[in-house]
């Protein structure tokens, strides 16, 4: 009988197991599908930082003396010093790829290769069933459950089910040869990850002889808003504020805070426009960059080897047809309820839309003591969800709800905004009648 059991082991949940370790009398295990871990690796392009400073990491800013931290990482590694020259907050994606994997290694109660088919609750505890590579289960039951399976790549409805070599930016290392050997490549999506193979692709389209095509529906290529008053809707307060609003109105304020967390970094915008330019001096460069255009259809010619792009351009409501031998899909990740989950769903609370209805300690059971869950609370956190370096906030909420008791300090106020009516400000029912 386990304290708690976790299932998925990205990120968020490696950091509450690093931060759970050394909590006496709490015991969880950690089941993982895949035999080792594996962050984007997809996209584990050698430039590529981090869009969060290295504190960002696992465990500290929950605790800066655990022994899991990223720079006692460096230090173990011997790369504290080169790290210390380079003067730079944003570690390298593969870095912190590294650093999650060495973490893994050293931290108690992980079990890779442990793909959980189902949970149940037997009256006293929960049972999970998790099944191994050679076919073979194994059982685990524990008292609470914590659900951090991720999100999962997305593709638009427009385009579901598609035939041919198309890919999601998430397969895209996988696929980069293959891509690099036809005529044409056509990405669609505007954040990081649609960026960064843009640039990626754009460095070799001089040897490769290759036309680049890159649209996105929103009206510009956009950065991400990385100011510091900005910043602080990450803050304990602004969740709280988030969390009072209503559905409708939290939803139509995440899709007007898209920007604030899902643009491009400054400096690869910079980059790709400088780029561009220097390919430019030496004769026209065999790319185009599409705004306010919308991917409605496509269908594969396996004939011809290619696809006849359906598009509209949003602005102008005029349709366009463009053809391309590659296609691949930046158009990100939802979260996803796991099929696991079907056995206990009558102990779990949801919204109006099917979705899990999280409270503030982030539980989602009817006694908000029993199931916890990981980056699936967008809907009701904000932003702050995905966010790696508010993963460590969480996970001190998530080990006091296990505990009963503050074994992090969490921080209650760190915002110099007020957002909401402050209480000295509001206007008495009375006086608003008047």
């Amino acid at each position: 009988m386990h304290d708690f059991a976790a299932i998925g082991l990205g990120p968020f949940n490696l950091g509450l197991a690093c931060l759970a370790e050394p909590v006496d009398g709490l015991d969880g295990v950690f089941l993982e599908s895949r035999d080792e871990f594996s962050w984007h690796p997809g996209m584990m392009l050698d430039d590529a930082t981090l869009q969060v400073p290295f504190m960002a990491d696992l465990v500290t800013m929950a605790d800066p003396t655990s022994r899991y931290s990223f720079l006692n990482y460096l230090k173990d590694t011997g790369r504290l010093y080169p790290f210390y020259i380079r003067e730079s907050f944003y570690p390298l994606r593969a870095e912190y790829d590294a650093y999650c994997r060495w973490a893994a290694d050293r931290v108690d109660g992980v079990r890779f290769g442990r793909h959980v088919d189902r949970a149940e609750h037997d009256g006293e505890a929960y049972v999970l069933t998790a099944r191994l590579r050679d076919g073979s289960t194994e059982t685990y039951r524990a008292r609470r459950l914590v659900i951090g399976t991720g999100t999962r790549p997305h593709v638009p409805s427009a385009v579901g089910g598609l035939d041919g070599p198309v890919i999601h930016s998430a397969d895209y290392l996988g696929h980069k040869a293959q891509l690099q050997a036809g005529g044409s490549i056509t990405i669609v999506g505007s954040g990081q990850s649609a960026a960064e193979i843009y640039l990626d692709l754009l460095e070799d389209i001089d040897s490769r002889g290759y036309e680049l095509i890159w649209a996105t529906r929103s009206p510009r290529f956009f950065p991400m808003e990385y100011t510091k008053l900005t910043l602080e809707l990450t803050s304990p307060e602004y969740t709280r504020h988030f969390q009072q609003l209503s559905s409708a109105a939290r939803d139509a304020l995440l899709q007007e805070q898209k920007g604030l967390y899902k643009g491009i970094s400054r400096d690869l915008v910079d980059t790709i426009f400088d780029t561009l330019y220097r390919k430019r001096v030496h004769g026209d460069v065999p790319t185009r960059l599409l705004t306010s255009t919308e991917l409605v259809g496509a269908m594969w010619d396996p004939a011809a080897g290619r696809y006849d792009l359906a598009m509209r351009h949003i602005e102008l409501d005029e349709a366009l047809s463009m053809p391309t031998e590659g296609l691949v899909l930046a158009t990100g990740y939802r979260p996803q309820v796991p099929a696991f989950v079907s056995g206990v769903a009558d102990r779990i609370r949801w919204d109006e839309g099917g979705r899990y209805a999280v409270a503030a300690g982030y539980s989602i059971d009817h006694h908000d003591q029993e199931i916890f869950v990981q980056n699936a609370e967008e809907h009701t956190h904000g932003l702050i969800a995905p966010d790696l370096g508010m993963g460590a906030y969480r996970n001190s909420i998530i080990i006091r709800g296990l505990c009963g008791r503050d074994v992090y300090p969490i921080e209650e106020r760190i915002a110099f905004q007020e957002f909401g009516v402050p209480a000295d400000l509001a206007r008495r029912p009375a006086e608003v009648t008047a």
